[in-house]
């Protein structure tokens, strides 16, 4: 009786405390269903967040410093190539010409100096050449002619003798009204013409003791050089060289020296 009466007594006790479990496990339940869903995405913002760390950030600055440095000197080194490149057209060029000091056709001094604010073609050889030199000179004759008919009277042609014993100034003026009438003649006695010659890198076999009556040939070297209106060497021409290239090519140098300097010569 007792018991029956306190298990009656009881009863909406225990009720209302299995029902307090039941909400209590579905809250537990909700909760950690909740807690699993949240937590990929808690983690792909924790993953986001941690790329910028410290150490992320110090390699990223320290990419992008390298990156200015690389381009900075890929820059630097193309600037330096041009920079070389017009060097090279001054300085690095064979050692052709420099310091002499000749006598015209006419009789006046004639140096290194004259070859200053021209285009200057100039060819070594001697009036008693019986086909190489006058062919050569011919040929000089027709690319001034061109370069006159292009440019202007801004070409100077030059034919220095390495047969100091026998072309004397007459003999020299004689020679060159067969070719352009602006032609120069230059003499000198053989040590000045040994010199011109070491200077423009010229061979001449004439023996030092050659006399004026000497039936003799000169062996020398086959080119006319071509110099800038600062005296400075830019090509030489030997026999294959054709009058279409030799005037291709000055006209090339002129153009190049108009655009760095903004005149001709």
């Amino acid at each position: 009786m007792n018991s029956g009466l306190s298990r009656a007594a009881l009863r909406p006790f225990l009720s209302r405390s299995r029902c307090v479990g039941q909400r209590f496990r579905m809250v537990k339940k909700n909760y950690s269903s909740s807690v699993q869903q949240q937590t990929p995405r808690g983690s792909r913002d924790r993953a986001a967040v941690g790329v910028f760390t410290p150490k992320a950030a110090a390699v990223f600055v320290a990419t992008g410093v390298g990156l200015y440095l690389y381009f900075r000197y890929e820059k630097e080194k193309i600037q330096e190539a041009k920079r070389k490149e017009l060097e090279s057209r001054k300085w690095g060029k064979a050692a052709v010409g420099g310091p002499f000091q000749l006598s015209t056709h006419e009789g006046k001094p004639f140096s290194e100096k004259d070859l200053l604010g021209k285009w200057n073609l100039v060819y070594f050889g001697f009036t008693n050449c019986p086909d190489i030199c006058p062919e050569e000179l011919d040929k000089m004759t027709e690319v001034v002619n061109e370069l006159d008919n292009r440019f202007g009277e801004i070409a100077q042609p030059i034919f220095i003798s390495v047969d100091p014993a026998r072309d004397s100034q007459p003999q020299i003026a004689r020679y060159l009204k067969d070719f352009h009438p602006r032609l120069v003649g230059l003499s000198g006695t053989y040590d000045e013409t040994k010199a011109v010659c070491k200077t423009y890198r010229v061979y001449f076999s004439t023996p030092k003791d050659a006399s004026p009556d000497g039936d003799y040939l000169v062996d020398h070297s086959i080119y006319f050089y071509l110099m800038d209106p600062e005296g400075e060497f830019v090509e030489a021409f030997g026999r294959s060289s054709t009058v279409e290239e030799v005037v291709k090519r000055t006209a090339e140098e002129i153009g190049r020296w108009e655009g760095e300097k903004g005149r001709k010569t």
